[in-house]
């Protein structure tokens, strides 16, 4: 790796960011960008990795870490966000232990360069499955202390009968035809329920997170699929992991209300169900009334994933809430 030389993010002050030069692919130059915020003094850190059509900038989240104590960190995958170059395909990778590479350079940098002695990832989605191969793969390394999976995207949201056949055939055309674009089934309303200037509270960039998604490409399909599959066999995880997912979904074409109060993504009772499979020590969560990213819910459920963040991470990881009573999730 070349040497890491952070600036100023696009968040602006306090969060700076490095880009990471990884090893070139097919379509040339590949990067990462790390995103931080450092907590003076701090010997804990969260390392937070962003779902499928998306990139880091839920602020709050940091701010509820760096509250605590932790110094945050986030990563921009190699070809999205921060991270995507006008010569890639958008999100496209073919095997999703292609990410182990950008995230052992961070897990480097947190610990060795910047001394941190505990380390939490946080997975949202995407980036909750993507985290939790990462975990399964690097068992018995001490390099990770423990795991935070926020509506994690472990199983296709659809019925078991439409997993069994459409699995082998979407693994075979991804193998054949990689980058073969494949209907998407991304609902704009997601991303609407989300957004300020639609129906949402959070101001994000819709150029990065896109209300329409970007190409759904078949080889990264089926990099999911090859994921899942890893994961029905057991990833032995041996670290604590809290799962929490949304107490209801929802699918719909058309605008409704619920959007604001239940996963419009994934299958929430899917994810809790698969909860076992990570390792031995799982905490599986419902969340009342969550969204998809249960930290950019309404205020209800936010608060109460929070808090029952904080709880988890007082009895697993040993982290004392020093925060005045009237601030506290």
């Amino acid at each position: 790796m070349a040497a890491v030389e952070f600036l100023e993010d696009i968040l602006g002050a306090p969060y700076e960011a490095a880009e990471l030069t990884l090893r070139p692919d097919e379509e040339g130059e590949v990067c990462a960008t790390l995103v931080r915020r450092l907590v003076p003094g701090a010997e804990r850190a969260v390392l937070y990795i962003h779902g499928y059509n998306d990139y880091f900038f839920q602020t709050n989240l940091a701010d509820h870490y760096t509250a605590l104590g932790f110094s945050f960190y986030a990563l921009d995958l190699r070809k999205y966000g921060r991270s995507l170059r006008p010569h890639q395909s958008p999100n496209f990778v073919r095997d999703l232990a292609e990410y182990d590479e950008e995230i052992d350079e961070v897990v480097r940098i947190i610990r060795e360069l910047d001394g941190h002695r505990q380390l939490l990832l946080n997975g949202h989605s995407t980036g909750g499955l993507i985290g939790a191969l990462w975990a399964g793969r690097r068992a018995g390394r001490g390099v990770v202390d423990g795991l935070f999976l926020n509506s994690p995207f472990l199983s296709m949201p659809a019925g078991p009968a439409v997993r069994t056949v459409g699995g082998p055939a979407v693994t075979a055309i991804g193998r054949l035809a990689p980058t073969r674009v494949l209907p998407s089934a991304l609902n704009p309303h997601y991303t609407h329920s989300l957004h300020k200037d639609h129906k949402g509270e959070w101001d994000f960039d819709l150029t990065l997170k896109r209300a329409e998604g970007f190409p759904l490409y078949a080889g990264w399909l089926s990099a999911i699929h090859q994921g899942h599959r890893r994961l029905r066999h057991g990833l032995g995880i041996d670290v604590p992991v809290l799962l929490m997912a949304s107490t209801r979904s929802i699918s719909t074409t058309k605008w409704h209300n619920a959007l604001h109060h239940a996963d419009a993504v994934l299958r929430a009772d899917d994810i809790a169900a698969q909860g076992p499979r990570l390792g031995r020590h799982v905490t599986v969560v419902r969340i009342k009334g969550g969204m998809h990213d249960l930290v950019l819910s309404g205020e209800t459920a936010r608060t109460q994933a929070f808090a029952e963040l904080d709880r988890w991470l007082a009895t697993y990881l040993g982290v004392e809430d020093a925060r005045p009573a009237g601030e506290r999730a």
